[in-house]
C-alpha cells in the first residue's frame, strides 16, 4: 500500500506539472491513461484525486480541464 501511495503521489505531480504548462488542455479518461502510459486503475485513482481537490474538473465534452481555466 505504501509503495501504491509513493506512486500515485509521483503521477499526481506529474499530471498537474502539464497541465499548469497547458493550461488549455483537455484530455479524456482513456487521453490521459495513453498520454502518460497509466493502467486503468492508477488512471482512475489520479483523476479521481485531482478531481476531489479540485484541480481538474470534467468538462461538458466528457474530458478533464483545470478547474481555474
Amino acid at each position: 500500500m505504501l509503495n501504491h501511495r509513493i506512486e500515485l503521489e509521483e503521477w499526481l505531480h506529474i499530471v498537474k506539472a502539464e497541465y499548469r504548462e497547458f493550461p488549455g488542455m483537455h484530455l479524456t479518461k482513456p487521453q490521459v491513461q495513453r498520454l502518460w502510459n497509466l493502467d486503468s486503475r492508477t488512471c482512475t485513482a489520479v483523476i479521481h484525486a485531482l478531481v476531489a481537490e479540485r484541480f481538474l474538473r470534467r468538462s461538458e465534452r466528457n474530458g478533464y480541464v483545470r478547474a481555474d481555466v
